[in-house]
């Protein structure tokens, strides 16, 4: 029974992960009806950027200028590099967002080079781990669901209960009415995108602790977050959340029970799960339909 807490607790703390950068994607889908490819090499792009600026000040300073770079980013590429494609076919759209994957990982590497880095974490995370029972629970671990939990709650409020919020709500619903009653459209799109990178920042500085800070180190996340979303529901960011933590856990217990001695099984077994849900309930778990009138 102790193995088993130990390993949910582990999965949560992996799955919080996958939620915040889940929560990030479904961001910009509500609000564009684009995937964003990139998401993953703007986080670590963003985590690169964190770094530098750890060279010249300690870790909340440099955490809180690196959302503001970040989101700075994010509402740039709306502005200059998505908005004029506006209206255009969706694979127009695809197509940049993968161009704008290698675009950041090149640039990475450019400036960077590939040998991984170390990346502190907040003092407030080190120390000697949670135990309770048999269960032992790294402080890092601890700190990284909570960070998480609270980047959820922050969201919930701001979209929620906040006129920027309710807005950007709004204008990816209809925004033919979000016009007619004010709203400036392009405005919303570029603050989404803008909260979207910062919260992917989040996410790269979460990770970059425990994966250490190189350009690919972003690559076999990207894709847990992006079943993470999916799984939940693409335009459900409650979903975006359940589904982050229903993987990790899947995963941490397939790795675990199933097979500890084959790697790629947690894998498996995970998108397997993923497979079976969405055969069920397509839309994802917290999904809806979009009914459209013609």
């Amino acid at each position: 029974m102790g193995e088993f807490i130990q390993q949910v607790a582990t999965g949560l703390s992996t799955g919080s992960v996958y939620a915040v950068l889940a929560l990030a994607i479904v961001l910009i889908y509500q609000s564009t009806r684009i995937v964003n490819f990139a998401q993953g090499e703007m986080a670590m792009f963003s985590t690169f950027i964190a770094w530098a600026f750890l060279g010249q000040m300690s870790f909340w300073p440099a955490f809180f200028v690196t959302l503001v770079v970040s989101a700075a980013i994010g509402a740039a590429l709306e502005r200059f590099v998505l908005r004029p494609v506006e209206g255009a076919p969706v694979l127009n759209s695809v197509i940049i967002t993968l161009g704008l994957f290698t675009v950041f990982n090149s640039l990475a590497l450019w400036r960077w080079g590939g040998v991984p880095r170390p990346f502190p974490s907040p003092a407030v995370f080190d120390g000697s781990p949670l135990v309770v029972g048999t269960v032992t629970i790294s402080r890092l671990n601890i700190g990284i669901f909570c960070m998480s939990l609270a980047i959820m709650a922050i969201l919930f409020v701001f979209l929620n209960y906040t006129k920027v919020g309710l807005a950007m709500r709004a204008a990816a619903e209809n925004p033919a009415a979000a016009r007619m009653v004010g709203i400036h459209v392009g405005q919303m799109l570029s603050i989404g995108w803008a909260l979207s990178a910062a919260v992917g920042a989040v996410a790269g500085m979460l990770l970059a602790p425990i994966l250490a800070l190189q350009p690919s180190m972003m690559f076999g996340v990207i894709i847990f977050a992006f079943a993470a979303a999916v799984l939940g529901g693409l335009n459900s960011l409650p979903g975006a959340i359940i589904g982050g933590l229903v993987l990790g856990v899947t995963q941490n217990m397939a790795g675990t029970y199933v097979s500890p001695h084959t790697g790629s099984i947690d894998i498996t077994v995970a998108f397997v799960a993923i497979v079976v849900v969405l055969v069920v309930r397509p839309t994802g778990l917290l999904g809806r339909e979009v009914k459209r009138r013609v």
